[in-house]
Order: C-alpha cells, then structure tokens, then sequence
C-alpha cells in the first residue's frame, strides 16, 4: 500500500501538484486502517459468499478474478479478509492485469479459446480453491479446508460448463458466437462479484440455481459432442474404406 502511495505521490508531482508526504502518509494510513476495520467486520454469510464467488468465478476467467478483487481491496470497494489481502500487492495487480489483457483477446479467436481452456484448466480449480481458502482462512484451518472444498467444486463445476460450451460452439465456422460467448463470461465474472460482495444471501440462491443449470448444460453438452465425435469418426472411417 505505501509503495502504491508513493506511486501517486510522484505521478502528481510530475504533473505539477505538490502534496504534503505527511498528509499523503496520514490519509494513506487512515484509507488502510479502515479497509481493515471494514474486513474485520465481514460476517460468515459475507465471507462464505465471496468464497463461493471466488471459487466460482475462477473456473470461467481467474486472472479477471484475481485483478478485479485485487484492485477493489485496494480502492476499497470490497472490505477483504486477511487471507485476500495479497491480491493487493501491486506485483500481483501487474501480473494478474497483464494475463487478464492476453485472455481476454485469447478467449475470443476460435480454436485458441480452447487451447486456452485446456492450458489453463490445470490452474483454475486448485487458484478457485486457494482464493476461497484465503477468504475463509482466517477462522482457522477448518473453515478453510471447507473453504477449498467450496471453491475447488465451484471453479470445477465452471470450468465443465465452460469448457463443453466453447466445444460446441467451436463445432459452427462462425466466430460471432465465441465472441458473444466470451463476452458473456466477462460480464459473469463482474456480476458474481459484485453479487456477492453487496448482496450475500440473494447471491447464495443465484449460486444454487447456476450450479444446477451448469450440470445440466455440461451433461447435455457432453452428449452432444459424443455425438458429434462418433459421427466425425463414422464419415472418416468410410471415407477411407
């Protein structure tokens, strides 16, 4: 936080506004000191609720995840628990904010979407379930290996969904669809967090409805691409007989 402040400080300088460094540290200690009064106060609803937002959210874009939380903890916007407040580290905002800008032209070019679904899904269901862990953590080791079961459940139950859902897609030569689609999934992310973060109990009932829908939408999904795959297999097998 006070690197970031200095940060400021010198870019204001540079554009000719000088401010006093005792008042910056003054307001910079003040603007931390109620982020942390403000976490200490999240209750277990508001804490399960950004758990399970994170774990989900994680299985669709983790950097976006990642940066968005990293970059609301830091203004304020979202109060984050200890475990969390690493995604405040201006590091962590640097890297997970240069990810997020190649995933989100990666995720819309057909073909590469999945390849990059396929790369990343090795990363996505343990982070989901570490954020959640951290967002839980700090109640002890139990809550949050019941943290990392939330989490790892949701962003895999995601990444399925996901990962069936761009492989149909990618079944029709159009690539208007991915676009539309990889889109949407940008909207999602923001919404879930969002969701959780100001309204914890409305989110828990989205949440139940959502997982169900994906379930359905990947078994659905994966008995259309065997189909597709079994009949890709019937055409090359009497094309070459």
């Amino acid at each position: 936080m006070d690197a970031l402040w200095t940060i400021l400080v010198n870019w204001l300088h540079g554009l000719g506004l000088h401010l006093d460094s005792g008042a910056v540290g003054e307001v910079g200690a003040q603007v931390g000191a109620g982020v942390g009064a403000a976490a200490s106060q999240l209750d277990m609803a508001s804490l399960l609720a950004l758990a399970a937002a994170l774990g989900w959210a994680s299985g669709f874009r983790l950097y976006a995840v990642v940066f968005i939380v990293g970059i609301a903890g830091w203004i304020g916007w979202i109060p984050l628990p200890e475990g969390l407040q690493v995604l405040q580290h201006p590091a962590l905002l640097a890297a997970s904010g240069a990810l997020l800008f190649v995933e989100f032209f990666a995720d819309k070019i057909p073909g590469l979407d999945s390849l990059w679904d396929m790369v990343n899904s090795v990363i996505r269901i343990p982070a989901g379930a570490a954020l959640a862990a951290g967002a839980l953590g700090a109640d002890g080791a139990t809550m949050a290996v019941v943290g990392a079961l939330l989490g790892g459940s949701l962003a895999a139950t995601a990444q399925a969904a996901k990962t069936t859902t761009r492989a149909a897609i990618n079944t029709s030569p159009e690539p208007f669809s991915n676009v539309v689609m990889s889109l949407v999934e940008d909207g999602l992310v923001v919404g879930i967090v969002w969701l959780a973060s100001n309204h914890p109990l409305v989110f828990a009932g989205v949440a139940v409805i959502a997982v169900l829908l994906m379930w359905f939408i990947t078994w659905t999904l994966f008995r259309f691409l065997r189909a597709v795959f079994r009949r890709m297999q019937s055409f090359f097998s009497t094309a070459a007989a």
